[in-house]
C-alpha cells in the first residue's frame, strides 16, 4: 500500500492500469476513501484501468484511510488539493484527467482554480453543492458521522476545532459550489463532464446550473443510477470522454 510522506501529510493511494493518468478522488464526505470506491455505483480502478493509469487516494483524515495530516480550519479545502497536487507530483503527473465523486465535485472545482493549466478534462460524479433547502446538511452529517472518530484518534484536535474546520469549509461558503463562484465556472475551459445525483448532499439543481455555466460540459443521461444498463451507458460516456482528452503522453 504505497504512501507518500509530504512534510506532516502522509497520502495513501493506489494504482491500476496504464495510459492516460486519471486522478480518481472518492466520494463518501469526509469518510472518502479508496476502499469506499467498491460501494460506488463503479470503481474507477476497476472500469477504468484497461485504458488509462488510475490513481486514487483517501481523503486526509478519513475515518477508516491511511491518509493523515494537520487539519487547517485556515485552508480548508486547499489542504486536501494540497495533497493531490503533492501526489501528482510525486508521480510525475504534469498533466492529467481528474474524476471526483460527491465532495469530489468541490475539490475538482478548486483544483481547477489553482492548477487548471494541468487538468485536461474533469468527471464529476454525482457532486456535492450547496441547496437552501438544506443548508447545514454537510456540517450536521459530517460531526455526527466523521468528527467523533476522527477525534477519538486524534485527541489533540478538538470538536471546537473540527466545528470551527466545517463552518469554514462549508457554512461561511454557503453558495453554489463552496471552492469556486459562478463566474469561474463561465469562464472555465476545461472539458467537465457531469453525471448528476438528486440527493441532499448532490443537489441536481447546482450539478445542471454548473453544466449550463460551464462552455464545454456535457452532462450524462439523468437519472443514470437506476439500473445495470444506465450506469453501463454513463460509463461508455465516460469512456468515450476520457478518450477524446486524454492528455498528451
Amino acid at each position: 500500500m504505497p504512501i507518500h510522506e509530504n512534510g506532516p501529510v502522509r497520502i495513501h493511494y493506489e494504482e491500476a492500469g496504464s495510459g492516460a493518468p486519471l486522478l480518481v478522488l472518492p466520494g463518501g464526505g469526509f469518510n472518502a476513501t479508496i476502499a469506499g470506491l467498491a460501494d460506488h455505483a463503479f470503481n474507477p480502478l476497476d472500469a477504468f484501468a484497461d485504458t488509462n493509469r488510475v490513481i486514487a487516494l483517501d481523503l486526509r483524515n478519513a475515518n477508516g484511510g491511511q491518509s493523515e495530516g494537520p487539519l487547517d480550519a485556515d485552508r480548508t479545502w486547499d489542504s486536501f488539493t494540497d495533497d493531490q497536487l503533492a501526489l501528482a507530483d510525486h508521480l510525475g503527473l504534469d498533466r492529467f484527467i481528474v474524476m471526483g465523486f460527491c465532495i469530489g465535485g468541490p475539490l475538482i472545482w478548486n483544483l481547477l482554480q489553482r492548477a487548471g493549466d494541468r487538468v485536461a478534462a474533469a468527471v464529476l460524479v454525482h457532486p456535492s453543492g450547496y441547496s437552501s433547502a438544506v443548508p447545514n446538511v454537510f456540517r450536521d452529517l459530517n460531526l455526527a458521522g466523521w468528527a467523533p472518530e476522527f477525534v477519538a484518534r486524534r485527541p489533540e484536535v478538538t470538536m471546537e476545532t473540527v466545528a470551527q474546520f466545517l463552518d469554514n469549509m462549508y457554512t461561511k461558503r454557503a453558495d453554489f459550489v463552496f471552492t469556486v463562484d459562478r463566474d469561474f465556472v463561465r469562464n472555465c475551459q476545461t472539458p467537465v463532464l457531469i453525471l448528476p445525483d438528486d440527493i441532499p448532499p448532490h443537489p441536481y439543481a447546482a450539478a445542471m446550473e454548473t453544466a449550463l455555466l460551464a462552455p464545454n460540459a456535457q452532462v450524462s443521461l439523468y437519472p443514470w443510477k437506476e439500473n445495470a444498463r444506465k450506469i453501463e451507458l454513463a460509463l461508455n460516456h465516460i469512456r468515450g470522454f476520457l478518450a477524446m482528452n486524454a492528455p498528451d503522453p
